[in-house]
């Protein structure tokens, strides 16, 4: 399957089968988004997988009724760094260092440029912009899962407070993004069968 196959095949499951995705796949996915492109490479988000049944019931209450919230196989919340800072480059820095083996002060002017463009922004100017990131990460994600023909629905339509709020995240400096259900499709699911329906490339590709 080439990319393109992929990409039709992929579609917004509404109705997920019992079926487990096996650990590895689950690990695969979650890699290729950490792999994700990034402004400045500082990946400001997380990606939390939950796991616990009890945990996803509690979340299906602010999920407005979108029961593949509970009936998925995994359900990934991208969230973003709520603190952005000069911690924020530094933390980058110090993985740097360690993944190329040279000092800090090779990219010293690099540094200086990524803080100074940070601490321009106002604070909701920050949090736009890692919210931003995890969609980066949210869309390749979705590529990896079209391309290994796993099955995933996106959704931004839940309460992002109440979610935040029964995942604990204000104590860990981040806030919900989005989330998303992996699995596989069920048998039921009539919309897996109907055509994709996107903008023609003329509409959508324009060249200046």
């Amino acid at each position: 399957m080439n990319i393109h196959q992929a990409l039709d095949w992929r579609y917004a499951v509404r109705e997920f089968s019992p079926e487990k995705l096996d650990t590895r796949t689950v690990e695969t996915l979650l890699d290729a988004a950490r792999k994700s492109a990034s402004s400045y490479g500082l990946q400001p988000y997380k990606l939390l997988v939950v796991e616990s049944r009890p945990v996803r019931q509690a979340l299906l209450a602010h999920s407005f009724g979108q029961q593949k919230v509970l009936e998925c196989s995994h359900l990934i919340v991208f969230a973003a760094q709520t603190e952005i800072g000069d911690h924020t480059v530094d933390r980058y820095v110090d993985q740097f260092v360690k993944t190329r083996g040279v000092p800090a002060s090779d990219i010293a002017g690099y540094v200086e440029h990524m803080k100074q463009a940070l601490s321009g922004k106002t604070a909701a100017e920050k949090q736009a912009w890692t919210h931003q990131q995890a969609y980066i990460a949210l869309g390749t994600l979705l590529t990896a899962a079209a391309t290994m023909q796993i099955d995933s629905c996106p959704m931004t339509g839940f309460d992002h407070k109440a979610y935040d709020e029964v995942l604990g995240l204000p104590e860990l400096g981040l806030e919900s993004t989005a989330i998303v259900a992996l699995g596989y499709r069920s048998v039921w699911d009539t919309t897996a069968q109907l055509p994709k329906v996107r903008f023609d490339y003329e509409d959508v590709v324009w060249t200046v």
